[in-house]
């Protein structure tokens, strides 16, 4: 499939600054030189979110070409990576952060039961105890403000995606939370850790049939291949090292109580972000390995060229949110006896609006982007291994049919079980967007 239209032939063109090629001018488009790639990236790196997200890119970066030819020859070899010596470990720490939440569980209630005849040791094992509550693994619950689809919803959505999930080796899910968002997700909810697809429209809707396909199998794929990050013990043991560095942050120096309860707690502080900054990098290369092989599992299901496909949709992603805002703040703008009507015909056709914007990106612009991305290092976020390197990954893959084909009538079957929902989303994005 060729992703977005080419611009007509006749466009402008003015000789480039640096080398003097012919370069096309297009007003909604960034100006560049395929040739000596001036101006590919115009823009300023992304501004890191926090010490943290910085050092785990930083690592990602250091990691990524290297694990994608260790990912290249493995596929060369038909060899599934395994554990490694780092994921032991990774698990080992866990573990033993997990040990240490239970010590303050024990003698929270060991100090409330038995020393009440100090009247001290009570309240400081109440303490005990409220900060092993804060410091437990969390369980994660489906969101009361947002669709959630059970298979007796969408019998033809989950269909497809049973199917998907047998083609990269595991079982389908137990829900589908949709959003108005770019982007997708699995995880577990609740104590019996069902499983749920976290579908984004801002995404689903700008990809084709097999590119849904391979967009399931990605996300189904970290089920398959068991990525170490999101596991039950490892998750709760990056949590609770989260909490420990943040309980233990600094206070504003004000008094001089303030800078004593600073330096008591320099020593904990440095050590939780120490183990978790450990924790990161042991857990770093397994998560990406993990989405090496969702991608992998992406081309069987869907086709390799679905596949790459998918990854430059996500590249456009911050284009999805740019035009979702555009189009909330022109119905919000139109005010009169006809406002409610224009909002109303907003909502009714926003996701077709927003396919067909994301359709006209032409193919030379997604080139920038790519040349930008190599060069910047652009990810999905800070776990993600470079997404040039993951589509350089996903072209190595020998091409086949897909497994699991999206035809027109499914398509259509599967559009009809959301159609309900897409409203309800379109309304929020229009009404609710520009406040």
């Amino acid at each position: 499939m060729e992703i977005g239209n080419e611009v007509a032939t006749a466009e402008r063109t003015r000789p480039c600054p640096d080398c003097g090629s012919p370069l096309p001018l297009h007003e909604r488009y960034v100006e560049w030189c395929a040739e000596c790639e001036w101006n590919v990236d115009p823009g300023a790196p992304d501004p890191e979110p926090g010490r943290i997200a910085a050092a785990r890119r930083r690592l990602a970066h250091r990691f990524g070409e290297q694990l994608a030819q260790e990912m290249e020859r493995a596929a060369a070899e038909s060899v599934r990576p395994g554990w490694d010596a780092s994921t032991v470990f990774a698990f080992g720490l866990a573990l033993l952060v997990h040990a240490v939440t239970l010590i303050l569980l024990v003698s929270g209630v060991l100090l409330v039961v038995l020393g009440w005849e100090t009247g001290v040791q009570p309240v400081v094992g109440a303490l005990l105890l409220g900060l092993a509550a804060v410091l437990r693994p969390r369980t994660v619950r489906l969101p009361k403000d947002a669709p959630v689809l059970y298979r007796a919803d969408a019998p033809r959505l989950f269909e497809l995606i049973d199917e998907v999930g047998a083609v990269v080796g595991t079982a389908g899910v137990h829900a589908v939370v949709v959003g108005t968002h770019c982007n997708a997700a699995v995880t577990t909810y609740g104590l019996r850790r069902r499983r749920v697809l976290d579908l984004g429209l801002g995404l689903w809707e700008i990809l084709s049939p097999q590119e849904r396909v391979a967009l399931l199998g990605h996300e189904l794929g970290h089920f398959a291949h068991g990525d170490l990050r999101y596991g039950r013990v490892t998750s709760g043991a990056l949590h609770s090292l989260r909490v420990w560095y943040y309980v233990l942050a600094p206070a504003p120096a004000v008094r001089l109580l303030d800078r004593f309860v600073n330096a008591a707690t320099f020593l904990p502080r440095w050590a939780a972000y120490g183990t978790l900054l450990l924790l990161d990098r042991l857990t770093l290369r397994a998560s990406q390995r993990a989405e090496y092989l969702a991608d992998t599992g992406a081309a069987r299901a869907g086709s390799v060229e679905a596949a790459l496909g998918l990854l430059d949709r996500l590249l456009v992603s911050r284009s999805v949110a740019t035009e979702l805002r555009r189009e909330s703040v022109a119905a919000q703008m139109r005010g009169g006896r006809g406002g409610r009507e224009d909002r109303e015909r907003a909502e009714r056709g926003l996701w077709e609006r927003l396919a067909a914007h994301i359709g006209e990106v032409p193919e030379r612009e997604y080139e920038r982007l790519r040349r930008a991305g190599a060069l910047r290092g652009h990810s999905a976020d800070d776990t993600h291994p470079p997404t040039h390197l993951r589509r350089r990954h996903a072209a190595a893959i020998p091409p086949k049919p897909p497994l699991v084909v999206c035809d027109a009538a499914r398509e259509a079957a599967v559009a009809a079980e959301l159609a309900a929902h897409r409203a309800v989303l379109a309304r929020r994005v229009i009404r609710d967007h520009a406040r």
